[in-house]
């Protein structure tokens, strides 16, 4: 008896299951789209592809995969330092550009907050007193780019010259 009502009541909910079930249309699944999707169909999306299979969007890719393997690690990559300025119009804070196995990167620190803060020196002090062509050990979690720079952009974590360290991005607290 107890299995005939068990029976049944599997039976109805699987029933009553597919008759609430809303019924999928191939057509409806096909033209739903991604948030990246949606996104690559705007003017901003189309220039952003445009600029990936350009010329300097390779280039930029190019440099981006042939520092990969230290990034992902975390080990040192030794750079030499090219320009103690940023590209005109860039936007990231304090940096410079540095030059990795032949490849020049924007190696990118963040925002500087001025002068003496609290009677404490600038937490870059150190990276000011570089010059160009100075051979200095980088360290970084992370690299990126934009359609606006035409190099990849490093995100400074450690920087080193001549075993002597002149930069340690401090962990913020709570974080990953």
């Amino acid at each position: 008896m107890k299995k005939t009502i068990y029976t049944l009541i599997v039976t109805l909910l699987l029933l009553s299951g597919s008759v609430f079930a809303k019924p999928v249309n191939k057509k409806e699944a096909a033209q739903k789209q991604t948030p990246m999707q949606q996104w690559e169909a705007t003017p901003a999306g189309k220039a952003y592809k445009q600029w990936q299979a350009s010329p300097a969007g390779k280039k930029v890719y190019a440099g981006e995969a042939l520092i990969q393997k230290q990034i992902k690690d975390f080990t040192n990559m030794e750079a030499v330092v090219t320009s103690l300025t940023l590209p005109p119009g860039a936007r990231l804070g304090f940096g410079m550009m540095v030059k990795i196995k032949g490849t020049e990167y924007i190696l990118a620190f963040g925002p500087e907050k001025s002068g003496k803060t609290f009677g404490f020196k600038s937490e870059f002090a150190l990276l000011h007193s570089l010059k160009v062509n100075d051979k200095i050990t980088i360290r970084s979690h992370h690299v990126s780019h934009a359609p606006k720079y035409a190099y990849p952009i490093i995100a400074g974590d450690y920087i080193a010259k001549g075993g002597k360290m002149m930069y340690n991005r401090p962990i913020r607290k709570g974080a990953c």
